[in-house]
């Protein structure tokens, strides 16, 4: 009898990671699904896979996680980190210390686990590793700053670790989704207004929270729905070899080359407009 592939998803209790660790489940893996909130994970539950409460934030509960799944299946095959929220505001108005729990949750917390997980992966020589980040981890845009930078720093961990990881046949994968219908613009949005509302920037802040409020409606947006990124996760992780990067969702190619083929400045004032940027006055 084949034995059952064992997968991991953090961020399991809503969303992209809940509808990926289902389909998963679908799929015939044995599924762990981990989040704070756990009571959301029922779902899950109710589909034959397995869930966990984890504080990316917190060493010992990551430690606990891992030590808890080896111990039951003796393996992980896939592990996917989808955790992460976005931070919103100008640099300026920002504290440090919401700067560092930006990542601490998506850089540091990704790192942590994936860290534990690879002595057991290097042992099978077989494994993947599946990154989720952000078409915001390849361009830049105004009051997302903290965000943008804790995905680059994704994007650049995952290209390390790829290569790293190749002698020992361990997959590392990077999504990448573009406009997508989920509660992150609304989040963000509040996260913008909290942070640079009543400052010097509060026009623009504004502007850019309509924006991400606009686009990111679960309603009315025209943004992709989630089981688009969901879909692209479960095929990265049933294939052998997967691509090192897949782009996904709404305006994420589109986005990411005009950042690749535009000169700064032109880049820098069509970003601006279409997110409502005026000049500030002088008083």
């Amino acid at each position: 009898m084949k034995e059952k592939k064992v997968a991991f998803v953090t961020g399991a209790s809503s969303g992209i990671g809940l509808d990926t660790a289902m389909k998963l489940t679908e799929k015939g893996f044995t599924v762990y699904g981990a989040a704070r909130r756990t009571v959301l994970m029922e779902p899950l539950l109710k589909k034959g896979g397995k869930t966990m409460f984890l504080d990316l934030t917190d060493a010992e509960s990551v430690r606990k996680c891992v030590q808890e799944v080896i111990e039951t299946e003796g393996r992980i095959d896939v592990l996917i980190n989808n955790s992460g929220y976005g931070l919103g505001g100008g640099i300026e108005n920002v504290s440090i210390e919401d700067a560092k729990r930006q990542f601490d949750v998506n850089v540091f917390g990704l790192a942590e686990i994936t860290r534990l997980f690879l002595p057991y992966m290097r042992a099978q020589h077989s494994g993947t590793i599946i990154n989720i980040s952000s078409m915001a981890g390849r361009f830049s845009s105004p009051f997302l700053g903290w965000y943008h930078a804790s995905k680059y720093a994704v994007e650049a961990l995952s290209d390390s670790l790829r290569m790293e990881l190749r002698p020992f046949g361990i997959n590392v994968v990077i999504i990448e989704p573009g406009l997508i219908k989920t509660d992150w613009g609304v989040i963000t949005a509040q996260s913008i207004r909290k942070q640079s509302g009543e400052t010097e920037y509060a026009q623009n802040a504004s502007s850019a929270a309509e924006y991400y409020e606009k686009h990111y409606c679960l309603e009315n947006s025209s943004a992709s729905n989630p089981d688009v990124v969901s879909k692209t996760i479960v095929r990265a992780a049933c294939k052998k070899h997967p691509r090192s990067r897949y782009l996904t969702g709404k305006n994420a190619v589109l986005f990411v080359l005009a950042k690749k083929t535009l000169p700064d400045k032109i880049y820098d004032a069509i970003t601006c407009l279409i997110m409502g940027q005026k000049k500030i006055k002088e008083r």
